[in-house]
């Protein structure tokens, strides 16, 4: 099916309801930095709620992850259940200490914990992670989709894909700031939400020939029940392009080791994502969002994971084989290298109807539009905030700080413009993800953890962690590959590396601390009672509501 005139009107009410709303809602607030940064700390909770998951729902889900379920299955599902408790904790834990130190950003909370130094360094580390693998993944993968859903998969579509969605995201946020991101991510969700829905209805009803959706997901998993496996073992499930699906989710690991390290250092301490709880109208109601956007991660599967199952069963022949007699071209690359990346944009295109095309397709933008537009803010925020103003901003308006803000987001946007299409030769965008992040959070987390909660850790202590970190997680991960017959180097999936690197990280950390404190407490300590952290019956119910289910979900699927 082609992207007919109907597909286009709807596309294109989309992407001017979402400018106009972000225009809208940016109208008559003032130029101060926290209008711009924090949305003058006025969001209720279902904007909070809805915003985190549209910040974080993005390319890297919809195509990242359904190419992730079409080569591994249903246990990348992980990275979203997990998610839900990861939330749980954040509510209970970080967010009552960050709003009441007042922060903007992240980095601010170590300056307030630590020193300047440290804060300088782990600013400076976040705006390259945002610009030089967030950004540039998400346009990357956005890009890709519309180049296989509006074009032919030839790439003759895909340098303009990329300029179309980051001008789209510009024309909003860049002006309108924290609010126009927060209020136009309500909207977004409901469409992605939707869409994807819609997505996973159609292409159940095409597995089935009854044509019925039960009937569908019956059949998916009669003819590929080890893709509903959550915790693998060695060897269980191999990905079209023979890896050991293990080496991406290593079992136990996803409840116990280093899928922690990753959700809690991107839940917890990821400005982007953050960023929106602390613009809340007050504690309670960032709680409250917080759970809602623990409900709405409990769903996220079905819309991301379950249409790239539904791809793997619709082009492969008896046995999982994957070659011209059974899978869709558009899968194989130069080399019979397969592009589990294409599931979802080839579910679009070839199942959704005229009409529903251009429904779906928004809800594609709208997920890949609301991540860019909270990637930008935050490096607005970032560099502005933390390094800007301490060392340029000499005395100078407020509304400087806001046009500072805009100019390095439109940097920061031309820069991953430029670098997306470099990405073209990876196979899972979302394994590329997690695992170069994977470099960084572990030593950002130990800083974190022991900063909150232990209060004889150091500045220096702090400052050797990080910069130790990065050399510990680069001799797990570059090591083997390159020093195959050294004994030295061991070879472990790289959520054992996160895991390892972060507790080498703590321990290196308590030992300059002793080193420094002589085991008294440093002087910049969080001090923490049980008072702070005291939540409200409905945030304590829907907590143990969403641990239930998580639970049985592992239990239905181990």
């Amino acid at each position: 099916m082609e992207f007919e005139l109907l597909d286009q009107i709807v596309f294109a009410a989309y992407a001017l309801l979402i400018i106009c709303i972000g225009l809208w809602v940016s109208r008559g607030k003032g130029e101060s930095s926290e209008d711009y940064f924090l949305a003058s700390k006025s969001l209720p909770w279902w904007a909070i709620g809805t915003s985190l998951i549209a910040a974080n729902i993005s390319a890297e889900q919809f195509i990242g992850m359904s190419g992730s379920g079409f080569a591994i299955g249903l246990a990348i599902a992980s990275y979203e259940w997990m998610a839900a408790i990861t939330l749980l904790v954040v509510g209970k834990f970080f967010l009552p200490i960050f709003i009441e130190k007042k922060l903007y950003t992240i980095p601010e909370f170590v300056e307030v914990r630590y020193g300047t130094n440290l804060k300088t360094i782990l600013a400076v580390f976040w705006i390259a992670l945002f610009v030089f693998v967030n950004l540039t993944s998400v346009l990357y993968l956005g890009a890709t989709a519309l180049d296989t859903i509006i074009g032919v998969g030839d790439g003759s579509i895909f340098m303009y894909s990329i300029i179309g969605l980051a001008l789209f995201a510009a024309a909003y946020s860049l002006y309108g700031g924290l609010a126009a991101v927060a209020w136009t991510d309500v909207v977004q969700v409901v469409l992605l939400i939707a869409g994807g829905l819609i997505t996973t209805y159609i292409g159940l009803s095409h597995v089935a020939e009854d044509g019925n959706v039960i009937s569908g997901i019956v059949s998916i998993y009669e003819e590929v029940p080890e893709k509903f496996s959550m915790i693998l073992e060695k060897g269980e499930i191999m990905t079209p392009n023979g890896k050991d699906a293990w080496w991406d989710l290593p079992g136990l690991a996803v409840l116990l080791g280093g899928m922690w390290v990753a959700n809690l250092y991107y839940w917890g301490f990821n400005q982007y994502i953050i960023q929106r709880t602390l613009a809340a109208k007050s504690l309670r109601e960032s709680q409250k969002g917080i759970i809602l956007a623990g409900f709405l991660k409990l769903l996220i599967p079905l819309i991301v994971v379950v249409p790239g199952i539904i791809a793997y069963v619709m082009n492969t022949g008896p046995n999982g084989e994957i070659s011209s007699a059974f899978t869709d071209p558009s899968f194989i690359a130069e080399g019979g290298r397969v592009i589990n990346d294409n599931a979802f944009p080839w579910l679009i295109k070839e199942f959704i109807p005229v009409g529903l095309k251009g429904l779906v397709l928004a809800a594609l933008a709208a997920a890949i539009v609301s991540s860019i537009a909270s990637m930008l803010n935050s490096t607005a925020t970032i560099f502005t905030m933390d390094i800007y103003k301490p060392y340029f901003n000499k005395g100078r308006t407020d509304k400087n700080l806001v046009m500072v803000g805009r100019l390095s987001a439109t940097t920061a946007l031309i820069i991953a413009v430029i670098l997306a299409p470099q990405l073209k030769n990876l196979g899972q965008v979302f394994q590329y993800i997690q695992e170069y992040t994977g470099i960084v959070s572990p030593g950002i987390l130990a800083v974190f953890m022991l900063g909150l909660f232990w209060r004889k850790t150091t500045n220096k202590a702090a400052i050797w962690g990080v910069l130790l970190s990065m050399p510990i997680a680069l001799y797990f991960k570059v090591g083997p590959n390159k020093w195959v017959d050294n004994q030295i180097f061991v070879e472990l999936p790289f959520m054992h590396q996160m895991f390892i690197t972060w507790i080498l990280t703590m321990l290196i950390m308590v030992g300059v601390s002793y080193a420094d404190t002589k085991g008294k407490d440093h002087e910049k300590a969080i001090i923490i009672s049980k008072k702070l952290f005291k939540t409200s019956p409905i945030f304590n119910i829907c907590s143990f509501a969403i641990m239930l289910i998580v639970a049985m979900l592992y239990a239905l699927f181990w």
